[in-house]
């Protein structure tokens, strides 16, 4: 009885592998590795934004978080940084919320439900294990970190080493808040 389920599990095994015979990576070393990958792999130049979390944070069709890199938008839910950034703005914490809803809806109406591609700079993950990127929309092609700066929605955060786009987020936001657009009126 023993051997039977034996080669039942080995038959069932065989013919799992073979199914999946496509995925199986073969890689031509000195040391012949080989690895058969485990789960999907996603394709970062044409994935979905299943949803918006806030307005710099988005989630996609893999469950991956992505946190836009060079902005920050207000926080709209109660957080160590809601309090952190009312006292150094010296706004409410309501007003902040307020503005960090606008920024969220803003956010969810360029991108959530449509295909992007990602672009990474130096670091490709934050400490939160987020994925950190630059999101362009599929369709059009819009810059979308530059395009919530553009429009008044966010604030630069700059932090080394991700610094490519730096001048140009720099030059969006002066033209954001010198002609009151967004988040500015």
């Amino acid at each position: 009885m023993k051997k039977i389920i034996f080669v039942l599990i080995m038959l069932l095994s065989l013919s799992i592998l073979n199914a999946q015979a496509e995925d199986i990576k073969i890689y031509n070393t000195d040391d012949w590795k080989w690895s058969i990958p485990f789960g999907k792999t996603y394709n970062y130049t044409d994935i979905t934004v299943s949803r918006v979390i806030d307005g710099d944070t988005l989630q996609l069709e893999s469950g991956e978080r992505v946190r836009l890199i060079g902005i920050d938008t207000p926080e709209m839910h109660e957080s160590n940084k809601l309090y952190r950034d009312s006292q150094r703005s010296g706004e409410d914490t309501n007003t902040i919320q307020k503005l960090g809803k606008e920024a969220f809806q803003f956010t969810r109406k360029l991108v959530e439900g449509k295909r992007v591609s990602l672009e990474f700079d130096v670091e490709k993950y934050d400490k939160y294990n987020r994925l950190l990127a630059y999101v362009y929309l599929k369709a059009g092609g819009t810059f979308v970190n530059a395009e919530i700066i553009k429009q008044g929605y966010a604030s630069l955060m700059t932090i080394p080493p991700n610094l490519k786009y730096e001048s140009l987020f720099k030059k969006l936001y002066e033209e954001a808040r010198a002609n009151k657009r967004g988040l500015w009126k």
